[in-house]
């Protein structure tokens, strides 16, 4: 049966997306969610925590429904739902608790995503991994269903944001010719794609600020005798500058700007983990690395990871592991 068969036989539709959701979670999330709601559907926007700062501007945000804030609304509006869509993720594991509720769900379950290796839990998948973002195929989606007509502000600045930030500001190599001609349609439709560059990444807070120079004046490193920088900071370290979530997005990325750096990382503390995320040039997939080392994934040249041992264990780990899979 295809999705469009579904969407006939569906009243209540649950949008779901990945933990410690990003631009392009987010914003695939509300488009789609927007283009529901013009078709007359009933619909809801789930997440398993909470989201930036930097993307509550975008429609339709103060509607979305937080696992960690709200649980027993997320487990009602999963339990009522007809259709279950699984956004940006394609493996359980990926929404903690959330994933459980959607496993046990009679809902039929469709998955819209473009990262590697998907599991099966779907019953109708759209896996695209040379996209690159979900919110590019939620225009190809919309656009498959010969609505792009129904295309408003929401759904313009979601699609526009996913894909703004999951392509680096469109720099990236994943970036397509047909990721540019989408973009052209959504300015021809009216949008104000620099505005959404605006809001995303040129508001900023002093302790933002104070902690971008402490990162980088004291906590970038390069490791010797190979291609590496990392920037590690521990979560004691994150509350001396007011930390909100959100304040470190795109720290790894300064790293990996260095000239000779083909690997970064940013090791961040957390209150009971390690976070990790990891950036590469070229052929060197980090993907590959964090799958084997630290429970993560993601793509081959943009990857996270999560350690549950001491933050200095972490950062000692990666040191002698990376040089492992370097040789």
């Amino acid at each position: 049966m295809n999705i469009e068969e579904i969407l006939k036989n569906s009243k209540k539709i649950v949008i779901t997306t990945h933990q410690s959701p990003d631009g392009d979670a987010i914003g695939s999330s509300l488009a789609l969610c927007g283009y529901l709601v013009k078709k007359g559907f009933d619909v809801s926007v789930v997440v398993p925590d909470s989201f930036p700062k930097f993307l509550m501007w975008m429609i339709g945000a103060e509607n979305v429904h937080v696992y960690d804030d709200d649980e027993n609304v997320v487990k009602g509006l999963i339990r009522e739902a007809d259709l279950i869509f699984s956004l940006d993720y394609n493996d359980l594991k990926r929404v903690g608790a959330v994933g459980d509720l959607i496993s046990k769900s009679t809902a039929y379950k469709a998955m819209i995503d473009h990262h590697l290796h998907p599991t099966d839990f779907a019953d109708w998948i759209c896996s695209d991994t040379s996209s690159c973002s979900t919110a590019q195929l939620i225009y190809n989606f919309i656009e498959d269903l010969n609505d792009l007509d129904l295309i408003d502000d929401q759904i313009a600045e979601g699609i526009y944001c996913g894909i703004m930030t999951d392509s680096g500001s469109f720099r990236f190599p994943s970036v397509q010719a047909k990721t540019h001609l989408i973009a052209a349609d959504l300015i021809n439709r009216g949008l104000n794609h620099s505005r959404i560059h605006e809001l995303v990444h040129d508001v900023n807070t002093l302790p933002k600020l104070h902690l971008l120079g402490f990162a980088l004046n004291e906590k970038l490193r390069v490791l010797p005798n190979v291609p590496v920088a990392v920037i590690a900071i521990s979560w004691e370290e994150l509350k001396q500058f007011n930390y909100k979530k959100g304040d470190t997005e795109g720290l790894v990325n300064y790293a990996l700007s260095l000239e000779g750096i083909e690997i970064a990382a940013f090791i961040k503390g957390d209150d009971n983990k390690v976070k990790m995320s990891f950036r590469s040039k070229g052929d060197i997939a980090v993907n590959e690395f964090s799958s084997q080392n630290f429970s993560g994934g993601g793509h081959k040249n943009a990857a996270g990871g999560i350690s549950f041992t001491s933050f200095e264990e972490t950062v000692e780990l990666f040191e002698s592991k990376i040089v492992e899979f370097l040789k």
